[in-house]
């Protein structure tokens, strides 16, 4: 059922993935744009390798945030046109607001439409729909990326085990968050292609997230 606040919640997500936090912050407290250094990508990943450690997490977190938000959105239509809490139809919403979100951040309005890759922002997606299948996430992606220091691959192989966990683990009757799933995987693996490209040449640099920041502008 559409009606004006589902559609309002669709662009008020739309807008909130937009916000270009790597760009903002950088440019505001640093006087750099992100994107014209290190792999050219307004995310967190590349913000820590930029501008350092505390810029990096801030832009993580914000990003998270921003995918969080979003979906929750979904309360704000309203249970007449939702259904209950925990309904198939209401966590169609919260998917379908998260994507919105997703799709802002990777083609954000308020910076020239050239974004991030969208790890963070479906992180927050993901938190906010199925925590436990989140929390799974974060300790493969962290079990990654303190063994190989790549967070490429970290972020690929924590977007397959969402789905991997939703069916196997927790066991998820809801299908459109299992085909969710399967989409997060086929949007990382497009998202990530040069960085898996340099993964299979060895060019893809590490993050050392112990050391002192030595990336120079």
């Amino acid at each position: 059922m559409i009606s004006i606040y589902s559609i309002s919640a669709l662009i008020a997500a739309y807008l909130l993935g937009s916000i270009p936090t790597a760009v903002w912050l950088g440019q505001a407290f640093y006087g750099v744009d992100v994107r014209e250094y290190g792999s050219g990508n307004a995310g967190a990943t590349n913000t820590f390798r930029v501008l350092g450690k505390k810029a990096g997490i801030a832009v993580m977190l914000i990003d998270i945030f921003k995918g969080y938000t979003a979906t929750k959105l979904a309360y704000f239509i309203g249970l007449s046109v939702t259904g209950p809490q925990n309904s198939t139809q209401f966590v169609n919403y919260e998917l379908a607001l998260g994507v919105i979100a997703v799709m802002g951040h990777l083609f954000p309005i308020f910076a020239g439409f050239r974004g991030g890759k969208g790890v963070a922002t479906l992180f927050g997606m993901i938190l906010a729909v199925n925590p436990s299948a989140a929390m799974l996430c974060v300790l493969v992606f962290v079990t990654i990326l303190l063994s190989t220091k790549y967070v490429s691959l970290s972020s690929i192989c924590a977007g397959f085990t969402f789905p991997i966990a939703t069916v196997f683990v927790l066991q998820s009757s809801i299908k459109s968050e299992v085909l969710y799933g399967i989409c997060v995987c086929l949007l990382i693996l497009v998202t990530h292609q040069k960085n898996l490209e340099r993964l299979l040449k060895g060019k893809e640099s590490k993050v050392y997230l112990f050391k002192k920041n030595k990336t120079k502008i």
